[in-house]
């Protein structure tokens, strides 16, 4: 029954030409050609198409032959490919909707105005999906929303840093710090500072959201970009995270084991390439591991790092 590959991108014609090359051991465009009733130019480029999908294999040799990949695993990649593919439309569809919302609402200015719990709700999901490196928030009570953020572990899975600054009241809310830990075990850098009285999430130092005011009777938040405001928020920010404390997880959560083994190596002098050869990672991933014990231990490089670690008997 043609048809039932063309959510995967398979024209119909072409999944008769596979269905007919999967009877077979191997055939020609010609063998393929008298069992379809079609010519035999018609079948190579359909089975040129097939090829390029992953679904048909060219047989080595001068003459045209070609075999069928086993359908489970060839029709899987093609599903994954086509996900892939649809990610990234759904992605396009983020941008376009910013262009719509730009044209419709003085977009281009520096600084724009959300009101409304449901607006702000909507510009936090949207500056995290839209985000490619990075996440750094201040956060403290109250919430007009739920105080958890769904969103987080999603952009951290694919690769969005999260460093947050808490304040200590935000840890007396229930669940709260329940949350923070379970952040923090996805990856999220975490700390806390006492005296914080904005809130505000940057998304790669290019996009702001800040509540105006801790009043929930009345919801209203900016939206900044690219200007010397944001310039001086992320300056606010640097400066905040260089005098917060780490949060510490339970102390059977701070030190992975793997961490720990990143420190042995560490501390034994090993260059970068070979650490990352030992643990099986690559050296991106080791390197962005490394800053991550860095910060949990206040140290300005390697050396401090394994001094700090073996004071703490982590080593």
């Amino acid at each position: 029954m043609s048809g039932e590959l063309t959510a995967a991108g398979v024209d119909p014609f072409d999944e008769e030409v596979y269905r007919a090359i999967l009877t077979r051991h191997q055939a020609s465009p010609a063998d393929l050609a008298a069992d379809l009733g079609h010519s035999a130019d018609r079948i190579a480029r359909a089975l040129d198409r097939l090829r390029e999908q992953g679904l048909v294999g060219r047989l080595a040799g001068s003459r045209r032959r070609y075999a069928a990949i086993e359908p489970q695993a060839a029709v899987t990649a093609l599903v994954r490919t086509r996900a892939a593919e649809l990610d990234q439309v759904q992605a396009a569809a983020t941008r376009l909707s910013a262009l719509f919302a730009s044209a419709h609402s003085g977009r281009g200015e520096e600084i724009e105005i959300a009101d409304g719990s449901e607006a702000l709700g909507r510009w936090f999901v949207q500056l995290q999906q839209e985000a490619r490196e990075e996440i750094i928030t201040l956060d403290r009570p109250p919430y007009a929303l739920t105080t958890s953020n769904p969103v987080e572990k999603t952009a951290m899975a694919r690769g969005v840093q999260y460093r947050a600054i808490y304040a200590p009241e935000a840890l007396e809310w229930p669940g709260v710090l329940g949350d923070i830990r379970e952040l923090v075990r996805h990856g999220e850098q975490a700390r806390v500072l006492p005296g914080l009285r904005v809130k505000v999430a940057i998304a790669d130092r290019r996009l702001a959201l800040m509540p105006l005011s801790l009043d929930l009777t009345r919801v209203r938040a900016a939206v900044i970009r690219p200007s010397t405001l944001l310039d001086a928020l992320v300056d606010y920010w640097e400066l905040a995270w260089r005098q917060a404390v780490p949060l510490d997880a339970p102390a059977d959560d701070i030190l992975a084991e793997d961490d720990r083994a990143l420190l042995t190596l560490l501390v034994s002098g090993l260059k970068d390439e070979a650490i990352a050869r030992q643990l099986g990672w690559s050296v991106r991933t080791m390197r962005r591991r490394i800053s991550r014990l860095h910060d949990l231990l206040g140290a300005a490089n390697r050396f401090q790092a394994g001094v700090i670690a073996a004071r703490r008997g982590w080593l």
